[in-house]
């Protein structure tokens, strides 16, 4: 890869740690359910009149639209405003990739290797020592539902890889039309009209500038950019960029949140991000001798 596409898989990697940072901020303004929803709005409605027709089949955006922006997201909201910590979160969620290898299994018979399958268990092991950490220290139910959140990613990246999407861009901005009516009736009916609607009438500066980072910077640049790169390089070039996405979450939790990082999440860092690279990246190929 060329210098200034490393700098753009990097500035992605750290456009999405940020977002967690981002999604906090936004709690403090909106129910987690309306600010999902926002979210989607904005980043569907003006999108949709500049990429064109959707290339793969509806089923395919419905399915994907529902498991990524209503289950993931509306899941990964609600954690998080129950205490699931934004640089914790930005970590666990990368678990997905080892949901992604048990669905692969299960529905696409997809048999995992020795190395994988080591590297799903690290993972696991992982996520266990981070529920002990935010069981001791924080809400319990937050961190399941970010592990919910990334399970349902998993099964989402399981529909992604059926529809084969040849435009990364214009398929995102089709599901993010689809989350937005489900959300929005879920919020009325879980969070109730008064409250979605003093969150609405209070909107301020803060609160755009939320909705507007996580739509458009972390969602139509971010998947964007990255689709770009994976046209351009093949996968085992740029996927190992996305496992700085919790380096970058932790870091700016702690720099602008001041969220603490104690020596078992520092443990179940280093686990899980070595278990997603070990369950997710290529196998680099062998040299011959010379």
């Amino acid at each position: 890869m060329p210098p200034a596409h490393i700098a753009l898989a990097a500035l992605v990697a750290a456009v999405w740690g940020l977002n967690f940072v981002v999604i906090e901020i936004g709690l403090g303004h909106f129910p987690p359910l309306l600010f999902s929803a926002l979210r989607f709005l904005a980043a569907a409605l003006p999108a949709v009149f500049l990429v064109g027709r959707p290339k793969v089949a509806w089923k395919w955006i419905v399915g994907v639209g529902l498991a990524l922006g209503v289950a993931k997201f509306g899941l990964l909201f609600t954690g998080m405003d129950r205490g699931a910590p934004a640089g914790l979160s930005s970590l666990v969620l990368q678990v997905q990739a080892v949901f992604t290898a048990v669905f692969a299994f299960a529905l696409l018979g997809e048999r995992p290797g020795p190395r994988r399958v080591t590297g799903m268990g690290v993972a696991v092991a992982g996520i266990v020592v981070a529920a002990v950490d935010e069981g001791a220290s924080g809400p319990l139910l937050g961190f399941l539902l970010v592990v919910a959140a990334a399970a349902s990613w998993g099964v989402s990246n399981i529909l992604t890889r059926r529809a084969a999407p040849p435009d990364a861009l214009n398929f995102m901005v089709w599901v993010s039309v689809v989350p937005v009516l489900p959300l929005l009736l879920l919020s009325l009916l879980l969070e109730g009209p008064e409250q979605d609607l003093a969150a609405l009438r209070s909107l301020d500066w803060a609160g755009v500038g939320a909705i507007v980072y996580v739509a458009w910077v972390a969602t139509v640049f971010g998947f964007g950019a990255w689709g770009f790169l994976m046209r351009h390089h093949p996968a085992s070039s740029v996927a190992p960029f996305s496992l700085l996405v919790p380096v970058f979450g932790m870091s700016s939790a702690a720099l602008f949140l001041g969220e603490g990082i104690s020596p078992l999440r520092w443990c179940a860092a280093v686990l899980l991000v070595g278990g997603v690279a070990l369950t997710s990246l290529p196998r680099l190929p062998r040299r011959g001798r010379g």
